[in-house]
């Protein structure tokens, strides 16, 4: 059993649905980022940084925080998703990097400065909306290429695809973006998306 402590965002989404992917029994443990349970000093023994998502794997006794350092571990414990041809291997970690680095920080200030900020910012949702727009074509470039963004189905496509699919609370079409739209399609027909997807939502 793993318990996965997290919330409905979408870092938090990655980790539900690599489980759901791998049928790995978990227990989804509600860390309300709304209410400050992730200063907890519960929590902050799990994850010193205060950020969900984190899992702890009760079979092996480890402990695992940042969401692209839990599907490596989830990826490597269940050989799924990750190949093992070195540079197919590294294609998938690129990308995963690529989510971690750039799609996520960037989709994110959008989508704060969009929706939360006290004082709407002209400047800042322009940048971010730009920016968020050219990785939009980075990843539809890709995915002219092939199915999936690394080529097969991988932790890549689970990082990313719950940053993309929130793109109507960023602001933000995939007309322009063939290619990655039908992508997104592909991706919210997968059943264990969809599971994952739903963990905690109320």
């Amino acid at each position: 059993m793993i318990d996965l402590y997290t919330f409905t965002t979408p870092n938090g989404r990655k980790p539900a649905i690599m489980l759901e992917e791998v049928g790995l029994a978990y227990n989804p443990i509600k860390i309300d980022i709304r209410k400050g349970d992730q200063f907890s000093p519960e929590f902050v023994a799990i994850n010193p940084n205060s950020k969900i998502p984190a899992i702890v794997d009760k079979e092996t006794g480890i402990t695992v925080f940042e969401s692209g350092a839990i599907l490596i571990y989830l990826a490597e414990k269940t050989g799924q998703f990750l190949p093992t041809d070195t540079a197919q291997r590294i294609k998938v970690i690129e990308w995963l990097m690529f989510q971690m680095a750039s799609v996520g920080p960037m989709f994110g200030q959008l989508g704060h400065f969009r929706n939360y900020a006290p004082e709407k910012i002209p400047y800042a949702i322009e940048r971010y909306e730009k920016e968020t727009l050219r990785l939009f074509g980075v990843l539809d470039g890709e995915l002219g290429k092939q199915e999936f963004i690394a080529g097969e189905y991988s932790i890549a496509d689970i990082a990313t695809y719950p940053w993309v699919a929130a793109y109507e609370y960023l602001g933000v079409t995939l007309d322009n973006h063939p290619n990655l739209k039908r992508w997104v399609e592909t991706m919210k027909n997968r059943p264990a998306v969809q599971k994952g997807m739903a963990v905690l939502a109320e």
